[in-house]
């Protein structure tokens, strides 16, 4: 029986995989940025192969999901979205045991195959599949895959792997140079925040300088502030950033029977992993034309008194660290003290003018009472009668009055 010539890969010469390597230590020498050197092992991967498909996935920071970081096809919605459990798909089963993984024809067909309904790939015939190891632990992997039955040389599935685990270090550290410098910009936005409070600006401008540089700060794709409407028990969205006016026009939130107000009524954050599959949360349809997936919501607290929250959404699912979740709550803590401290403005500002005005109607009082020889409760109605004929205020109708008063004294 005729059986299919299977295509087989030639073993790679020695001073092609010297050639290749020294390329690889030349990326770990020189690039800090892991989208850089994610692009850069597609390339070098995809040229010694000529694979029809490269991915590269990464654990997540909390070392629960394989997420895809790099392919060399386009995949930009796809990039951040497309996940898999550790153990799950071949590719998790290789994440999971640190081994290599080589099939030449229907790896579709794999009991361990995990089928992506937004990835064409998946009906590619060959596959290889190679853990990135940093410290003997796999931190991701490396997919090839080609259209056609392809059967991959011991040598490539080698040189993969002393690729992989020269890039593991690489990467482990691109990552610890991020968050260094994540680190460091939540230091200064919370320098901003903290200027920003004690400014003389007006709410409004502080308000979106908190949104501004939480959203900078987060790398978030929304960030909003929301503070509750008493007499309706509503949080209504007084400061966001996105540019979407979709977003912007959205409801005020009940403060029943929502994440924010469950966030408002105890005084604690809530994390939600992917709001478009949340019970809980209303806007499904709003969150995935918008393309939002994770959402932290922090209560802004001042004096044990929660005034409102603030929400951050990322593009990509993102499962928000400790870290992350205490600095946005100092920032919330801010907003709630320049929210609060306005206030007080406000009401010191009314009781200065109310103050004033009825200084202003005394005087007047006095002049009507000489005038038209009335009693102090007399003057009193006249001029309350002519603020409501005229539409006027009090303190316009006194001023009048004493204007009138001192034109007539200099005549």
């Amino acid at each position: 029986m005729a059986t299919a010539k299977t295509k087989i890969k030639p073993n790679i010469s020695s001073i092609e995989e010297l050639k290749i390597l020294r390329t690889v230590v030349d990326i770990a020498s020189s690039e800090l940025d892991l989208k850089l050197i994610l692009n850069e092992v597609v390339r070098i991967v995809t040229e010694m192969t000529k694979a029809d498909s490269v991915f590269v996935y990464l654990f997540d920071e909390h070392k629960e999901n394989l997420v895809l970081m790099a392919s060399k096809t386009a995949h930009k919605k796809e990039l951040g979205h497309v996940v898999l459990k550790i153990g799950e798909g071949i590719t998790g089963w290789v994440a999971q045991e640190g081994k290599p993984v080589a099939i030449k024809n229907h790896a579709y067909k794999d009991p361990r195959f995990k089928n992506f309904d937004v990835l064409p790939e998946d009906r590619y015939e060959a596959f290889l599949s190679v853990p990135v190891i940093y410290k003997a632990k796999a931190i991701g992997a490396i997919n090839v895959q080609h259209k056609k039955q392809h059967e991959y040389s011991v040598s490539t599935v080698n040189l993969i792997e002393s690729i992989a685990k020269q890039i593991g270090g690489v990467i482990e550290h691109a990552r610890l140079f991020e968050e260094t410098r994540k680190k460091a910009l939540q230091f200064d936005s919370l320098i901003k925040v903290s200027r920003s409070i004690t400014s003389e600006h007006y709410l409004d401008e502080i308000l979106n300088l908190i949104v501004v540089v939480t959203a900078e700060m987060l790398n978030s794709k929304v960030c909003s502030v929301m503070l509750l409407d008493e007499k309706s028990q509503e949080l209504v969205i007084k400061a966001t950033q996105s540019l979407s006016e979709d977003y912007k026009k959205k409801p005020s939130i009940k403060v029943e029977n929502s994440l924010s107000g469950t966030v408002l009524k105890t005084r604690k954050p809530v994390a939600v992993y992917d709001v478009r599959h949340d019970e809980k949360y209303a806007y499904k349809d709003l969150a995935v034309k918008e393309g939002l997936t994770s959402m932290i919501a922090v209560p802004m607290t001042v004096k044990d008194k929660a005034i409102g929250v603030i929400n951050v959404y990322t593009k990509q699912l993102h499962r928000f660290s400790e870290e992350e979740i205490n600095v946005l709550q100092m920032v919330a803590n801010q907003a709630a003290v320049a929210v609060e401290n306005t206030k007080l403005m406000e009401e010191a500002l009314k009781a200065k003018e109310a103050l004033e005005t009825r200084k202003q109607v005394e005087r007047a009082k006095g002049i009507v009472m000489k005038m038209n020889n009335l009693s102090e409760d007399a003057a009193y109605r006249l001029i309350h009668k002519k603020s409501m004929d005229s539409c006027r205020s009090m303190k316009d109708i006194a001023e009048s009055i004493i204007l009138m008063a001192d034109l007539q004294k200099s005549l």
